[in-house]
């Protein structure tokens, strides 16, 4: 049975960060709607509304909810993984994604309510922000190290660095191009 809820819970998990990456990048696309003229900018931004609430309220939430019953559920079953140092950092972690994921939903509501606090150059690198929390639990749950996260924390670290620096060569190369 253990082997089944896993399954599951790898199923949830890339379901959740499926949400999570592609809701981030309708908010990137949801920004950077409202330098659009009117006419244009309050149809997309009716249908960023409506798509990014669907996203969440049908895809990322529930995916979420079911990973982490899937991961209590396995726990369950073998109740020696709470001895294990990997898991109480890959639970660190997923806080983390959790966190993450609520900060998503606090951003997607204020976007709503017509209030962009963040530019599209902000929400690319936030939504780097899963890819690090992804990495970070799939390198402990395959390793199941915790002795090695030290090594790994450097890696994230410097993985962290490459993609914020991707990034930031992207802006500058779109901003070069004249690409919105």
């Amino acid at each position: 049975m253990y082997l089944y809820v896993k399954a599951i819970h790898i199923i949830f998990v890339v379901s959740w960060m499926a949400g999570l990456f592609y809701g981030v990048r309708l908010f990137i696309y949801h920004t950077e709607a409202q330098d659009k003229p009117e006419v244009e900018r309050n149809v997309l931004t009716a249908e960023y509304v409506r798509i990014e609430k669907r996203l969440f309220n049908i895809i990322a939430t529930p995916a979420m909810i079911l990973t982490l019953l899937a991961g209590i559920t396995m726990v369950y079953f073998d109740t020696t993984l709470m001895r294990a140092n990997w898991l109480i950092v890959k639970l660190c972690f997923v806080a983390g994604l959790v966190a993450y994921h609520l900060k998503c939903q606090s951003i997607m509501e204020d976007m709503r309510h017509g209030k962009y606090k963040w530019t599209s150059f902000q929400l690319r690198l936030w939504n780097e922000v899963a890819t690090i929390f992804l990495f970070a639990i799939a390198f402990l749950a395959v390793l199941k190290s915790a002795v090695d996260w030290l090594y790994g924390m450097a890696g994230l670290i410097a993985f962290a660095a490459i993609i914020m620096s991707a990034v930031k060569i992207y802006k500058n190369y779109r901003v070069k191009k004249g690409i919105k």
